[in-house]
């Protein structure tokens, strides 16, 4: 309270010490916004005081009333100047601190920063309701909440930004209550284009009007309890490229929006039907007497076979059971001398348990839970071993369901598991095809001869490629598969820079102790989301994280980690935002050839990796969403995957 107060006493001491004629932007920003903005020390706030130039206050933006901005770097004069704090010309207009640990509140005095034409503060900690005088700044373009806590209801007068808005997004936090309705009939809002309101409590009805912001290209109202039919005039949003609706309760049926895919309307009331749905039923209406004699006939009938069945499914069921084993007998070899049981998996049929005990190997990695090694066959092949350490892994009978499940993973993006060996003293060895490729870690750190040049091109190929691989993983196959353990050291590249993931799905053989060390690695490594604790808990959202730091350690050129052997990637990069120093993150030789890191998709990639790392699980990205914006942020010099100096180390377009 002390500190509070004494804070509060030098902003006006400093405030009644100037000239009455300053900047009223200036006196708002340290009289009401910065108290309110923080209940404690804040290192970005902690930059808004009288000793410092206005152009190195952190996460602002400030112009003349001319419209020219105040710059450091393009006038190194302003550094030590502090007298614009009296100049009246002298206007907010942005204020970006997206995951700064902000608490508090907005207050209402938002509203007097006329100018104000970005507002970004999502992914902290601020509470209470959003003031309603957040309508009074007619040239707001960004406005971005999202990731706190904000409850109540949303301001109505959020609409009277139309003129200039452009995005829009709430998501994620405590908002209750409708969508208001503007109070201004047939409301434009033709310049916005993504509306994010996911991830709340709202109810009512779809918001109609909504389909009358003609430019939209992204709506965004999943999990909310929203309920009704979806309207037709959804249809009219002509620009409309992304949409979700998805965990709601809408019902009826569904204008035609197949091309957005079953995924954006999934969780929604299961009468809900219609293309990219399940098809609607008919309309043909009955009495209630004929529907009730078609239910009392259905009711006999049901029994009537229902007993025949009974007999029939035992009789089957008998059948199913010997037929299984059967099976499981044709894919699992043992061998004569209680050698052991070999499983072969799709691919990996030419194996045989006496392939596998004469195979001579070479020790290729040890971890805390097993070594890799690669080894030989008698016939001239060549596999890679996986034997994983004693006591390590769980039972034959806990293993064995997993493993058939992970057997099953085919894709271009992962290293397929050909064959399962359980030895007779309980060793277990995981059984895939050797590849001639380095490990994404060799190729970022280790400057080997022979090392081909990573320009921003391959790397973004390497990156697409991890993408669609744990995209696959996670929603591939009947059930997802949580991988537990991204990291540059479990990516393989061979020459033409297709990536190809490995080590998925383990820790759900390892018992609980040794899955857990792999939190313990993964912290030390900096790919651990804060939230993972227990091994047990991870899920897509914690591999999005990691993900998330795999892909700023592409576009750095930086291992992630603490202390000598690593960065705090997130941390450097949030730097370099606040200090306008941007470019300045990006390793150099992947800026070689790039004429706009902007029209290349550079600092769309970095913004992807920075949403991807957000401490709120709910606001990251699926894996899908990434895999889209990858594709859509391609570089534009496709012919640079080719060296023009190294024949060798050519690679192939997209």
């Amino acid at each position: 309270m002390a500190s509070s107060c004494s804070s509060s006493i030098i902003i006006f001491l400093f405030l009644c010490s100037i000239s009455t004629v300053i900047s009223s932007d200036v006196a708002t920003l340290l009289g009401k916004i910065k108290p309110a903005l923080s209940t404690s020390t804040n290192l970005e706030l902690s930059s808004w005081n009288s000793s410092l130039p206005l152009c190195k206050w952190r996460g602002l933006q400030w112009a003349f009333s001319n419209g020219s901005l105040l710059s450091c770097a393009q006038s190194p004069s302003l550094l030590s100047n502090l007298s614009l704090y009296k100049d009246p010309s002298l206007q907010l207009v942005s204020i970006h601190l997206p995951a700064s640990a902000l608490s508090g509140s907005i207050p209402k005095e938002i509203g007097e920063l006329s100018s104000l034409q970005s507002l970004l503060l999502g992914v902290n900690n601020l509470t209470g309701v959003i003031p309603l005088e957040l309508g009074n700044c007619p040239e707001l373009a960004e406005l971005d909440l999202g990731g706190n806590f904000f409850d109540g209801s949303i301001p109505v007068s959020i609409w009277n930004l139309c003129g200039k808005l452009q995005t829009l997004s709430f998501h994620g936090n405590k908002l209750s209550g409708s969508v208001p309705e503007p109070a201004v009939p047939n409301p434009s809002c033709t310049n916005l284009k993504a509306l994010d309101l996911a991830d709340n409590q709202l109810e009512g009805e779809f918001p109609l009007f909504v389909t009358r912001f003609s430019g939209l290209q992204e709506l965004d109202l999943s999990s909310n309890r929203l309920s009704g039919s979806i309207p037709d005039s959804i249809l009219k949003l002509n620009n409309l490229q992304r949409l979700n609706l998805s965990y709601n309760n809408f019902s009826g049926v569904v204008p035609p929006l197949s091309k957005f895919g079953a995924e954006s309307l999934q969780g929604n009331n299961p009468s809900l039907c219609g293309s990219p749905l399940k098809q609607c039923g008919s309309n043909s209406r009955l009495s209630s007497g004929a529907i009730a004699g078609i239910i009392i006939g259905l009711m006999v009938g049901v029994v009537v076979l229902a007993s025949v069945l009974i007999g029939w499914y035992q009789g089957r069921k008998r059948k199913n059971v010997s037929k299984r084993i059967e099976e499981d007998e044709m894919e699992i070899e043992e061998g004569d001398g209680g050698e052991g049981k070999l499983m072969v998996f799709q691919g990996g049929e030419h194996l045989t348990l006496e392939d596998v005990l004469n195979a001579t190997g070479q020790v290729l990695e040890k971890t805390s839970y097993g070594t890799v090694y690669k080894a030989k066959l008698n016939d001239g092949g060549t596999i890679a071993l996986r034997l994983l350490r004693e006591g390590s892994s769980m039972d034959l009978a806990s293993c064995l369901p997993v493993v058939r499940y992970l057997g099953r993973a085919r894709h271009e993006n992962v290293v397929p598991l050909r064959a399962f060996y359980q030895g007779k003293r309980g060793e277990k060895l995981l059984i895939y095809d050797y590849l001639h490729n380095r490990s994404l870690h060799d190729l970022l750190h280790e400057s080997r001869a022979g090392r081909p040049m990573l320009n921003w091109p391959r790397r973004h190929k390497i990156a697409l490629g991890i993408a669609r691989g744990l995209a696959y993983l996670h929603t591939g196959q009947e059930n997802p598969i949580t991988h537990g353990n991204i990291r540059s050291k479990n990516v393989l590249v061979d020459e033409f820079f297709v990536s190809r993931v490995t080590e998925y799905g383990l820790d759900k053989i390892m018992v609980p102790s040794v899955a857990d060390e792999m939190i313990t690695i993964s912290k030390l490594d900096g790919y651990k989301a804060p939230e993972l604790q227990k091994m047990k808990k991870c899920n897509s959202r914690t591999d999005v994280y990691s993900f998330g730091i795999l892909l700023l350690e592409i576009l750095m050129g930086k291992k992630p980690g603490k202390g000598n052997e690593g960065s705090d990637l997130p941390a450097l990069v949030k730097v370099a935002v606040l200090e306008e120093t941007t470019m300045e993150v990006f390793d150099d030789e992947l800026l070689r050839g790039i004429r706009s890191p902007t029209e290349d998709g550079l600092v769309q990639a970095l913004k992807l990796a920075m949403g991807c790392c957000a401490p709120t699980p709910e606001v990251r990205p699926d894996m899908r969403e990434i895999v889209k914006q990858l594709e859509e942020n391609r570089p534009r010099n496709r012919s640079a995957l080719y060296s023009p100096t190294d024949r060798s180390e050519i690679g192939t377009p997209f």
